[in-house]
């Protein structure tokens, strides 16, 4: 916009226009309805101006969007820091600097391609946070392999409808983790194993499947981790590098699926592009381009996009170090790796930070380090914030929202953000991206303040759900808008406050009540530990409002003292209706809460029984 404004007035006082600077004389058309001023908010650095005037917000920003691919940004890293520590893993006592990092990279990559995969085929990655799984990260990114985040709780029917569902050529895991039996599992699935030469399976139920990479034993008819990277010749290394010509950044590179809360799991297909931009500008927002040794804890898990883009993808785009604590969540594990690495920053959901909160010995840790944290994944309660910034002294603690289809963080909060924006809302507007709040109804786009669908717009927009056209114009409008299903509202500083799922809006007498706003009050109760909030079947209301509470360890309490606790503080049409007490709630394998089941369940034990 200023560039044309700058040519269109050089080009009036010469008078003469070059042939080559004609297409500059095509009129600038505003969009209709406001001025520019009332559209765009700039966000390098905090808002301080409230420049918009309705719902929507074009993120403006000094920096352009990045054209590298995976590969290419963590070779810039590589050549800029190759002697600084890129990956800690204490668990496995692992330790790689960028450039033995980047070593083992190419010779994966090599040695992927010699087993067969080709650009563009699929593979599946299952299982915990270890050191391979970055690896293969990386390596897939380099081959231009597709790398398929499969969650490593997934059980039987969930890996096969997975794995299947994208088509999955190779599949690397352990052979078990924990409880989790991977290799019987896949056998099962595959009894052509047993009999397969390595690296040819032919599996009636998984047709394009054809090897199986087993990272710490040797099993009958798969590869072992070793295997591959032996295989890894000079001929492959070779028709690596001239890969690196052909990969485009607009190219898929990652599927991850989505939790499927009321339905199967959709492949949210992301390129290099959504996530190199998305990592570069998260990272922006909290400083790591400015500061000078950024040790980031990382407990969240990588085969969510917390973790690969978070982490994974940061530490390739700043060169920051990577630690991570335990291959599966401990609490006290974090706070030992935060003490012992003297870690500057972490990133959780809310859960694994009460986890950590709720340790007995936590003030004996020296958390002196932490200049701040990402806190994300669902609904961060501001008591809980409150709590983070005190207990563990986390002052530039933020909160950020976003989805898997948009790669995923679209509204985050700045470091230096007042305590009043990192309770209450979940940041402002990302660069070079769009949001609107519309009336989930009609469209239109809402005035200030008031509560509708959030839509997202840009970069950072998946390329499909993969293989599922219909799933994908469902949620991607023509024009490119991602409805989110969430429901929100926006200041003229475009700080966006969460209230809930569209879906889970409880309609009361014709009162909208949205859950996510009860949910946080009552967090301020001392008793209660976490709260889900409900609609309920109600003859004469449609709808009545039921808070499922879990207490604190060793507390108890009562409907009475609930409601006594919400009269006079919120408005009497969200007063919970019922109380109930629980002692954990249905979760999807991802464990984010399924309302529904959750609803299902209150309405039985209260004798309620939906039409």
């Amino acid at each position: 916009m200023i560039f044309y404004t700058f040519c269109s007035q050089t080009l009036r006082k010469n008078s003469v226009i070059p042939a080559t600077l004609k297409v500059f004389r095509t009129p600038w058309t505003r969009h209709p309805g406001l001025p520019a001023t009332s559209r765009l908010i700039h966000v390098d650095r905090p808002p301080i101006v409230p420049s918009l005037t309705t719902s929507y917000a074009h993120g403006t920003s000094s920096m352009s969007l990045l054209g590298d691919t995976v590969g290419g940004a963590l070779l810039k890293s590589v050549e800029r820091w190759p002697d600084k520590e890129a990956l800690v893993f204490l668990e496995d006592g692992v330790r790689k600097t960028f450039a033995e990092f980047l070593k083992d990279v190419d010779q994966a990559a090599a040695g992927l391609l010699a087993l067969g995969l080709r650009k563009g085929d699929r593979l599946g990655m299952w299982g915990p946070n270890t050191y391979e799984w970055v690896l293969f990260q990386f390596a897939t990114a380099k081959a231009g392999i597709i790398l398929v985040s499969v969650n490593p709780a997934y059980q039987l029917q969930e890996v096969e409808f997975a794995l299947r569902k994208v088509g999955c050529k190779a599949v690397v895991c352990p052979t078990e983790f924990r409880t989790q039996k991977y290799c019987d599992m896949l056998r099962k699935i595959c009894p052509e194993i047993e009999s397969s030469t390595p690296g040819a399976i032919k599996s009636a139920r998984l047709p394009e499947l054809r090897s199986v990479i087993v990272l710490d034993s040797r099993q009958p008819g798969m590869f072992h981790f070793e295997d591959v990277m032996q295989a890894a010749s000079s001929q492959f290394t070779q028709q690596l590098q001239e890969l690196q010509k052909k990969i485009s950044f607009d190219e898929p590179i990652n599927i991850q699926f989505t939790s499927g809360t009321t339905g199967a799991p959709k492949g949210a297909t992301l390129s290099h592009h959504n996530i190199i931009n998305n990592a570069c500008f998260v990272g922006r927002r909290m400083g790591y381009d400015w500061r000078l040794n950024t040790r980031i804890c990382l407990p969240v898990p990588l085969y969510h996009c917390f973790g690969s883009v978070g982490g994974g993808i940061i530490m390739a785009v700043y060169g920051c170090t990577l630690v991570f604590p335990s291959a599966g969540y401990n609490g006290k594990s974090n706070l030992a790796a935060l003490e012992s690495e003297r870690c500057t920053f972490i990133y959780g959901t809310p859960t694994m930070y009460v986890d950590m909160l709720a340790q007995p010995d936590l003030a004996k840790y020296d958390l002196s380090s932490l200049e701040g944290g990402i806190m994300a994944g669902s609904p961060c309660p501001a008591e809980l914030v409150n709590k983070v910034v005190s207990l563990m002294g986390i002052k530039g603690l933020t909160i950020g929202y976003g989805t898997t289809e948009n790669s995923p963080v679209t509204f985050l909060a700045s470091p230096l953000d007042n305590m009043e924006r990192k309770c209450e809302t979940v940041g402002y507007i990302m660069e070079h991206l769009e949001a609107k709040i519309v009336d989930p109804t009609t469209g239109e786009v809402l005035p200030l303040g008031m509560k509708g669908e959030i839509m997202v717009r840009g970069y950072c927009v998946m390329l499909e759900y993969w293989g599922d056209p219909c799933k994908t114009s469902e949620c991607i409008t023509k024009d490119g808008w991602y409805k989110t299903g969430d429901i929100g509202s926006m200041d003229a500083y475009s700080y966006l406050k969460i209230d809930g799922r569209s879906k889970d809006m409880i309609i009361r007498g014709g009162e909208n009540v949205y859950p996510a706003e009860i949910e946080q009050f009552l967090h301020t109760h001392p008793k209660v530990k976490e709260a889900q909030v409900v609609g309920v079947e109600d003859v004469r209301m449609g709808e009545e409002v039921c808070a499922c509470i879990k207490l604190v360890d060793g507390q108890e309490s009562s409907p009475e003292e609930i409601k006594a606790f919400c009269k006079g503080q919120i408005s009497h049409f969200k007063i919970p209706r019922y109380v109930l007490f629980v002692t954990d709630y249905p979760v999807t394998i991802t464990g984010k809460i399924q309302k529904h089941k959750l609803r299902e369940e209150a309405e039985k034990q209260l004798g309620l029984k939906r039409k």
